[in-house]
């Protein structure tokens, strides 16, 4: 990697950074908001769905605490001890949110289950339709904010919050309806069915958050198509004979690949540095904060035998469509 295409990595590691730190930090305070007003409707109503979202927020907030946490870490430049960066950190921190909702979900049907067979009564309902309105209103303020921030960082740990917070728009829904049904409609069995259901929902979301996690820790190649694209792109120079031993991982926001091309073997080291650079400023355009690592190999060379050469098949095929 040249130190131009290093130093454009970099800055587009700091900006990406900055904005996961502020939809941690957007998150904190809105889950802070939240729980005050989740309380007190909890307390206005005894409400068991209103309870089981409150007690969804609260851990929102602890969540988002350690999210907070996380991406800061992970916004840190590499190190000696962690040469790579520390973008893991938000894998493991997705990871701890998905055990705080698990645990979450088990205690509100433990609840439910309770309230269903005690058959108690809620109260004041017009107060906690009107908490939880309030909440859904904020509630979609976050989450439109942070799919921004998802769409241009990527950032798992972001993603696995997001998930908390659709949980807890469906949840401030539930509890509406919940509450219209047991007060107006004289359904007395309502609330302590959606709580039921609420605590699913939430066992799916803690299931879902978990898969993008454990890909990163488990460092998963990129989807297909997000490799063909590329190839492609990095065989687009005339010097570009074929390329194999494609790798590629994503670490929290950062993406790192590394890779083999071959060229002329009769090419000079000046001329081969050349085309390297020029691959790299192409993949830097279509894949920006990606780290490049290229490995040139003269035609023909395999240092592993037995590697799968698809992507080098792939690249014989693009420039017979696509004549350079």
């Amino acid at each position: 990697m040249t130190d131009n295409h290093h130093q454009a990595a970099a800055d587009h590691r700091a900006s990406v950074g900055r904005l996961t730190q502020r939809a941690a930090i957007a998150s904190v305070c809105t889950a802070a908001l939240l729980i005050g007003i989740k309380a007190y409707a909890a307390w206005r109503t005894g409400s068991v769905a209103m309870l089981a979202s409150l007690a969804d927020t609260g851990l929102d907030f602890g969540a988002s605490l350690m999210t907070l946490f996380g991406v800061r870490l992970a916004a840190q430049p590499a190190d000696h001890d962690h040469r790579f960066g520390h973008g893991k950190a938000e894998a493991l921190v997705a990871l701890f949110q998905v055990a705080l909702i698990a645990a979450s979900a088990l205690a509100i049907f433990a609840r439910a289950v309770q309230r269903l067979v005690a058959s108690a009564p809620t109260t004041d309902a017009e107060f906690g339709i009107i908490a939880s309105l309030i909440a859904v209103g904020l509630t979609l303020g976050l989450l439109a904010y942070q799919r921004h921030v998802i769409a241009k960082t990527g950032s798992v740990a972001i993603r696995a919050d997001h998930v908390h917070y659709q949980s807890d728009l469906a949840l401030n829904i539930a509890v509406i309806v919940a509450l219209a049904l047991d007060h107006f409609l004289g359904w007395a069995g309502a609330d302590p069915v959606f709580g039921l259901a609420i605590a699913l929902w939430l066992l799916w979301g803690a299931w879902r958050s978990s898969n993008a996690a454990i890909d990163q820790l488990m460092d998963k190649e990129w989807p297909e198509e997000r490799r063909r694209a590329f190839v492609e792109v990095a065989s687009r120079h005339p010097a570009v004979r074929g390329l194999h031993d494609l790798r590629t991982r994503t670490s929290g926001s950062h993406d790192f690949v590394q890779f083999h091309v071959w060229v002329d073997p009769q090419m000079s080291v000046a001329a081969a540095h050349d085309v390297v650079e020029r691959i790299e400023r192409d993949l830097g355009a279509e894949f920006p904060g990606t780290e490049v690592f290229i490995h040139l190999d003269p035609e023909g060379h395999i240092d592993h035998p037995g590697n799968d050469l698809v992507e080098a098949d792939l690249v014989a095929k693009l420039k017979e469509l696509k004549p350079l």
